[in-house]
């Protein structure tokens, strides 16, 4: 059970107990199921295999028709850009690794510049 607030704390307080339709709104905003991409991408390729009514898939996964049906334009999208090479590929994992050498490189770089700046900027004070 989802607590969604303490009745005791409205006693004494001045401020209106929540009323019902916030606690129903409440209540689904906590208990509220999130598809991962993977539970998206299965539930659509039923839809277009064909073997199965969209409603019936629907009633089954507990979504809405219209969910089904936007998840479905969304991944036939996707797949439109990517196969017109529109999307930007995903680095692999030696890019990554080299990048992130890279950026702790610079990191360094500008540290020891920074450190130089704040020496030069000291004995310019001392010469004043």
């Amino acid at each position: 059970m989802v607590k969604l607030f303490n009745q005791n704390f409205y006693k004494n307080d001045k401020r209106k107990k929540p009323d019902t339709k916030s606690i129903l709104r409440d209540i689904k905003r906590k208990t509220y199921k999130k598809y991962s991409s993977e539970e998206k991408i299965r539930i659509v390729l039923e839809g277009l295999r064909g073997e199965e009514s969209i409603a019936a898939i629907c009633r089954r996964e507990g979504i809405n028709p219209n969910l089904y049906y936007k998840w479905s334009k969304d991944f036939l999208e996707a797949g439109r850009r990517r196969l017109n090479g529109d999307t930007i590929r995903e680095a692999n994992s030696n890019e990554v690794i080299e990048l992130r050498k890279e950026n702790d490189d610079l990191k360094q770089v500008v540290a020891e510049q920074t450190l130089r700046l704040r020496v030069l900027k000291k004995s310019l004070k001392g010469l004043e």
